[in-house]
């Protein structure tokens, strides 16, 4: 068995911190910021989203053959990180910089930064995932290790979708000489826009330039991150010794490895799942409840339930097994999320279920990346070729037009709807029951249905204990070969 030191597990985890920072300022706040700042409509708010979305899952195949076949002294995951990290904070910069540009020319901007940064985020994240699956071959310390990652991703995400807003309040204020008090409250901004355009040009500067100055922060913390990323880990699980460099045979038998491919389908329905609450969740707090700012309590909440809940993964897939771990997370979480709906206006009890699905879910987050390491062990297992970039990558390919599916769907309800922040005031989209009817719905029901199915499909998930323990005996008899 490969055991894992704590300094390279938290340096491994790391990494994930970094990636959070810009993936999750994309997951909650770009289609907000991009229409209700920027004022680009909803439609080709989301054009923008999906097809950026689309480039990075293209790209994520493409970037795990490359890894596959990387071979330098530093292995073959660990250089795109050393490598990448740069450009990657440079075009998070430029993709939130809000240029004084309107229509058109505002949206001729925007789509190649953005497509930009979604092709440099799977440059660099499909060999940080995949690095994850080659600093150990034992299953049990793989689940440990993604606990560390994964408690450092909701660490970036706490961040991110708890005090991104505050924080862009704060800095928005400073350099445009609004009040910080006025900014930051949801009752005194909304009047102090309504008296004059003058006022309303003032707060949008002011979001603007508090989300350029907040992506350029996060972007250099995140550099320092995927360096300690690099220099504390190590590359230790190799290809079989006489597998040949066969493309149309790594995707042969990758689509015969049927635990990556109920993986991937489960993988599919759950970021279609994300697209729609993340998304979901700022307006639901923006007009259902009137209360924009109170957004960020609940997701400071709900991150913090998956900060203390993702420890409790290495030891329950001990007890019960990964699958049947997975499938309880899974009928659990949907139940208390589903709950959100009958919930309504009440704020504590939209904060209660939430925390109680995330609590419930939270050890399937790490563990679909576990049993996707996995079924890259699988393959070597089964076919004698291993493939971890293209196994990883092809998952998070699969995982990403899920979210494209997620957010295209949201966009496609909401127009359909009417719901347009240029021709609309605040009180005509409140006053609106079609428009509020659909929040509520996309807020609660439809994610929490969404959780629930992926029981279905794991119930064809075939690595129990008894499998992984026959796997794990034949590596070690091939790898001595």
């Amino acid at each position: 068995m490969m055991k894992l030191s704590v300094k390279e597990k938290l340096g491994y985890s790391l990494g994930d911190t970094a990636s959070h920072f810009v993936w999750d300022m994309v997951n909650f706040w770009l289609i907000f910021y991009y229409t209700d700042v920027l004022g680009i409509s909803p439609a080709w708010s989301t054009t923008i989203a999906i097809l950026g979305t689309v480039m990075d899952a293209v790209m994520d195949p493409i970037v795990g053959v490359w890894a596959d076949r990387t071979n330098t002294r530093w292995g073959k995951f660990r250089p795109f990180l050393l490598f990448g990290c740069v450009p990657f904070a440079l075009f998070a910069f430029l993709a939130f910089y809000g240029p004084a540009l309107q229509g058109n020319a505002l949206i001729t901007y925007i789509l190649p930064m953005f497509i930009g940064l979604r092709i440099i985020y799977a440059i660099v994240n499909i060999p940080y995932s995949s690095l994850g699956a080659v600093m150990t071959d034992d299953s049990i310390e793989r689940a440990g290790l993604n606990s560390y990652r994964f408690v450092a991703a909701n660490i970036g995400q706490l961040i991110v979708s708890g005090l991104a807003l505050y924080i862009v309040y704060y800095l928005g204020a400073q350099a445009t000489g609004m009040d910080y008090s006025v900014m930051s409250d949801d009752a005194l901004r909304k009047e102090f826009m309504e008296q004059t355009l003058a006022n309303a040009s003032v707060v949008k500067s002011s979001y603007i330039i508090g989300f350029r100055y907040l992506v350029a922060i996060f972007g250099c913390i995140g550099v320092v991150l995927f360096l300690i990323t690099f220099f504390t880990t190590k590359e230790r699980v190799a290809p079989p010794k006489r597998q040949d460099m066969h493309l149309g045979r790594d995707i042969k038998y990758l689509f015969m490895n049927r635990p990556w491919v109920v993986l991937t389908l489960v993988g599919i329905v759950s970021f279609i799942m994300f697209a729609i609450q993340n998304i979901s969740a700022t307006y639901y707090f923006k007009y259902f409840l009137d209360a924009e700012s109170k957004s960020q309590i609940f997701n400071i909440l709900g991150t913090a339930a998956l900060i203390v809940a993702i420890p409790l993964t290495k030891p329950l897939v001990k007890r019960f097994g990964a699958k049947q771990l997975y499938i309880a997370c899974s009928l659990l979480s949907g139940l208390f999320f589903c709950l959100l709906f009958f919930a309504g206006r009440n704020f504590v009890l939209i904060n209660i279920f939430n925390c109680l699905g995330k609590i419930s879910y939270a050890p399937a987050i790490s563990l679909l990346w576990t049993m996707l390491a996995d079924a890259a062990d699988y393959g070597e297992w089964k076919f004698r070729r291993r493939t971890t970039g293209l196994c990883l990558s092809a998952a998070v390919f699969a995982q990403k037009i899920g979210w494209s599916v997620g957010a295209a769907l949201f966009g496609a309800v909401m127009s359909a709807v009417g719901y347009n922040v240029e021709t609309m005031t605040m009180t005509q989209i409140q006053n609106n029951p079609a428009i509020m009817d659909s929040i509520h719905w996309l807020f609660g029901i439809v994610p929490g249905l969404l959780y629930a199915s992926c029981a279905i499909f794991l119930a064809f998930y075939n690595l129990d204990k008894a499998a992984m323990a026959q796997m794990k005996a034949g590596l070690e008899q091939s790898r001595k070969e």
